[in-house]
């Protein structure tokens, strides 16, 4: 009788094991991170360019937010420091300076190999 309930129990953390080992691997690496930002980035300034100061903020916060998580790099610096320019012209309402900010922070995100 307790040979099986030990048997059951080694079962049960067998599968626990297998399945949350999956999901503690599943961090997304630099290189994913750069992507991301580049995406939020790209609707950063589309979004400027509609004149959604707002919504470019938004976007342009989760750019930064993925880019930090980026491989160090003179252009992934660049990139950031040009967000945060955005963000806080779009922050005070400038939609055309916060774009051309946004613009400038993607050019040097794609840049990043």
């Amino acid at each position: 009788m307790i040979s099986k309930f030990y048997h059951g129990a080694l079962i049960l953390v067998a599968l626990v094991g297998f399945v949350s080992v999956p999901t503690l691997n599943a961090q997304p690496s630099p290189a994913g991170n750069v992507k991301e930002a580049i995406k939020h980035a790209k609707e950063a300034v589309d979004q400027g360019k509609q004149g959604h100061a707002e919504a470019l903020v938004t976007h342009a916060e989760k750019s930064v937010q993925y880019a930090e998580m980026g491989d160090k790099n003179r252009h992934l610096d660049e990139g950031i420091k040009h967000l945060k320019e955005a963000i806080e012209h779009g922050k005070a309402g400038h939609a055309d300076v916060a774009t051309t900010h946004a613009e400038t922070g993607l050019a040097h995100l794609t840049e990043v190999k």
